[in-house]
C-alpha cells in the first residue's frame, strides 16, 4: 500500500495476531513503500474519517486471509506516536483460532513468534513498544490462546 500524501502524522493501525501464545510477525516485501524487509504485524493507513477498528479487521483479511469469524478482539491501545516517524499507531491484539495465514503481496514471509523474541528482530519502529501497549491489556487472550 502506497503512503498517502498528507502534512501532518499519518495514522496506521498495527494489529497483533495471537495464538498458542505466540505472536504473528511478517516480512515485508520490496514492493511495499515503506521499511522494505524489516519485520512487522499485520499494518495499513487509515483513510481520513475511518475508524481504527474497521480499519484492523480489513487489513487482517487482506494480509492474512483471516476473517472476522476466526478472531476476537483482545484488546485496543491508545494511539502511539513512533519517534522519528510521521506515524501514528492505533494497536490492536486479537487472538486467532487458526494459524494458517494467506499472505498478499506485502509480505514474503511470516512466523508464529513467542513475544519475546520481537526485541532480537529488525523490525519497523516501534514494533516491541506497540506490542506491549496492548499486552498489558490483553491477558485473556494469552490465557484464552495459549493452547
Amino acid at each position: 500500500m502506497k503512503a498517502p500524501e498528507r502534512r501532518g502524522p499519518v495514522h496506521v493501525v498495527t494489529v497483533f495476531l495471537m495464538r498458542a501464545g505466540k505472536v504473528l510477525v511478517l516480512k515485508r516485501s520490496q514492493k511495499v513503500g515503506s521499511y522494505r524487509g524489516k519485520w512487522a504485524a499485520v499494518s495499513g493507513y487509515m483513510e481520513p474519517g475511518e475508524r481504527p477498528r474497521e480499519r484492523a479487521l480489513k487489513e487482517v483479511r487482506e494480509e492474512t486471509g483471516l476473517d472476522q469469524k476466526g478472531l476476537s478482539i483482545e484488546s485496543e491501545g491508545p494511539p502511539l506516536p513512533i519517534a522519528g516517524t510521521p506515524f501514528i499507531v492505533h494497536p490492536f491484539l486479537f487472538c486467532s483460532k487458526r494459524g494458517n495465514v494467506r499472505l498478499d503481496w506485502e509480505h514474503t514471509e511470516c512466523r508464529w513468534v513467542d513475544p519475546t523474541e520481537l526485541e532480537r528482530l529488525d523490525t519497523v519502529p516501534g514494533l516491541a513498544d506497540a506490542l506491549r501497549s496492548v499486552m498489558d491489556k490483553g491477558a485473556g487472550c494469552r490465557e484464552q490462546c495459549a493452547g
